[in-house]
């Protein structure tokens, strides 16, 4: 699992994605994340199964298909990522969230950085605010994908 957060930051940095969230399970996992900047997702879920497959020593690691959601909304946002930080928990692999190491749920609970970067309130507040640096530089304007001051893990200020 340790080998699939490695290959996720490297793939996002690769790509130009957001991760919003993730948890690693034994035989699945589930992302929170953006259209990437560089092709689409599928290429990107393809580099990242491809990424994995050929440093795992367990075959098959992956699944044939990849589901995938667009979230339009910060309430759907916040649902899948609750429902996602809780799943370690319902297959009993843990006590908590915060107890399954291979989640983005600490980051959203303390800040704390981790293998992945995680776009939350944490990371934008240290970014005074502001978009990622190459989500700055495109042809349109977008806001910040994270609400300031709203949301699972908000830091107090």
């Amino acid at each position: 699992m340790d080998l699939f957060e490695d290959a996720l930051e490297r793939v996002r940095r690769r790509y130009l994605f957001v991760v919003g969230g993730y948890v690693v399970m034994p035989e699945h996992v589930h992302l929170l994340v953006n259209e990437p900047g560089r092709g689409p997702l599928s290429r990107t879920v393809q580099a990242l199964k491809l990424s994995v497959s050929m440093r795992s020593r367990e075959r098959p690691f992956w699944q044939a298909h990849y589901y995938d959601f667009n979230i339009s909304t910060h309430d759907k946002f916040v649902e899948k990522l609750r429902y996602i930080h809780r799943n370690p928990v319902r297959r009993g692999l843990a006590a908590r969230p915060e107890d399954w190491k291979w989640s983005s749920f600490r980051h959203y609970r303390t800040g704390m950085r981790g293998i992945v970067e995680i776009e939350s309130e944490w990371t934008a507040r240290e970014r005074g605010w502001q978009l990622p640096e190459w989500m700055r530089y495109r042809l349109l304007e977008y806001p910040s994908p994270v609400p300031k001051c709203e949301g699972p893990g908000a830091p107090s200020t």
